[in-house]
């Protein structure tokens, strides 16, 4: 007969398999194919879904999955090599303690699920009638009506031919210039090409165009592995960039009036070295799981940092992206000491319905975050603390230093 211990490690594998074997959803089921219909690739379907029917932020993939081509839809949506960094699941064995099981598996997707494994500390009785007018904040010093914003993202023109939101894009930087609303304000992504000649241009151009920062990509030290772009025939190897190094850092500080910000820092490490060069800003993202498959997600590298250097939130502003979908998601990070949170993909999907389409995505989130505050017992989104949240589940997987 089987011992306990045996028989304990055998239903915890059956339960972690059952994990596993589930199928990963880009959107929850809400009612939404029954109440918008079936999301048929636009070969066969190509209807656009009422943007009046568009009521959760994860809606816009399921109608951008509807409307846009295959081929189109397939170069926003995918990640690298097998992309299990968007999703993706880990296991931890499961041990026992006398009779009692511990259970002490994560199985979770990860840039997308990983903000599930941090609960939520909802505290109650207290007055929130304030949190509406909360939502405001500054990066570099710009004031920003919302703690989040439209990340770099390339190629908006493959879902709206006249609404473009960055470098690699459509329309020209000057062109992206002109369409700005009177005191809006841009910050320029830029990645290093082979000749410093170049990127002076790129500095140069974003100047011009009125742009308040360089965001630099370094997150792209060789080109990806893309299998699902491959498949499209979209190029994802045209590796033709710098190397990426601290002491090119400095020089192209040297090159531009522009504080110049790294977006792609992934470890504690290197955020210690951006706060060592003088970064104004660093910037958390592993490229929405593009560049290097099974790298760790957001809220881990957010983890990794605040657990064994904390003080690097003090020293520089510290923005995060990637795997962002809800209200809920943005809290977590600002508790941990972000200072803004950005989302990529889910901005390109609602560019399908253009300038409404974005529009409506920055209101739903903005109501998400005031909700989900208020319900958090949270009256000032800005003085949101790490006592809002359970981190324990997450704290096993978080890399310490020795």
């Amino acid at each position: 007969m089987p011992s306990f211990s045996t028989l304990a490690f055998s239903f915890a594998l059956l339960a972690y398999q059952c994990q596993a074997a589930r199928p990963f959803l880009n959107e929850p089921d809400t009612g939404i194919t029954t109440f918008l219909g079936t999301d048929t690739p636009a070969e066969a379907s190509g209807a656009l879904m009422p943007l009046d029917d568009i009521i959760a932020i994860p809606d816009f993939e399921f109608a951008a999955r509807a409307y846009m081509s295959s081929a189109n839809y397939s170069y926003y949506r995918t990640g690298a090599a097998g992309e299990f960094s968007m999703p993706a699941f880990t296991i931890l064995i499961p041990f026992i303690v006398g009779y009692k099981i511990l259970i002490g598996f994560q199985a979770y997707r990860s840039n997308l699920e990983t903000y599930n494994k941090v609960k939520l500390r909802p505290r109650v009785l207290r007055d929130i009638t304030g949190v509406p007018y909360t939502l405001n904040t500054t990066i570099l010093g710009y004031n920003f009506s919302a703690p989040f914003f439209i990340s770099p993202a390339a190629k908006a023109g493959k879902a709206n031919a006249v609404a473009e939101p960055s470098l690699f894009a459509t329309l020209s930087i000057n062109e992206i210039a002109a369409a700005k609303a009177a005191g809006q304000v841009t910050f320029q992504q830029i990645y290093v090409r082979s000749k410093l000649s170049s990127v002076q241009t790129d500095f140069d151009e974003a100047e011009a165009a009125g742009s308040k920062a360089i965001v630099w990509s370094v997150d792209n030290a060789w080109g990806p592995t893309r299998s699902r772009s491959a498949r499209w025939t979209h190029s994802e190897n045209d590796y033709d960039y710098l190397p990426s190094t601290w002491e090119l850092y400095e020089t192209l500080k040297n090159m531009t009036s522009l504080p110049i910000i790294p977006k792609g820092i992934q470890t504690v490490e290197d955020a210690l070295l951006a706060v060592e060069h003088g970064a104004p800003a660093i910037f958390i993202s592993n490229h929405g799981g593009r560049q290097l498959d099974t790298s760790q997600s957001t809220m881990e590298i957010i983890m990794e940092i605040y657990n064994n250097a904390p003080q690097v939130f003090n020293q520089t502003e510290v923005l995060a992206d990637c795997g962002v979908r809800y209200g809920t998601d943005v809290l977590k990070l600002l508790a941990m000491g972000v200072k803004a949170v950005g989302m990529g993909r889910p901005f390109m999907y609602s560019n399908i319905y253009g300038a409404d389409g974005v529009a409506r995505l920055i209101d739903m989130m903005k109501d998400e975050i005031i909700a989900d505050a208020g319900n958090l017992g949270i009256a000032n989104v800005s003085e949101i603390s790490p006592a809002a949240l359970n981190l324990n589940a997450l704290q096993p997987l978080i890399y310490t230093m020795s």
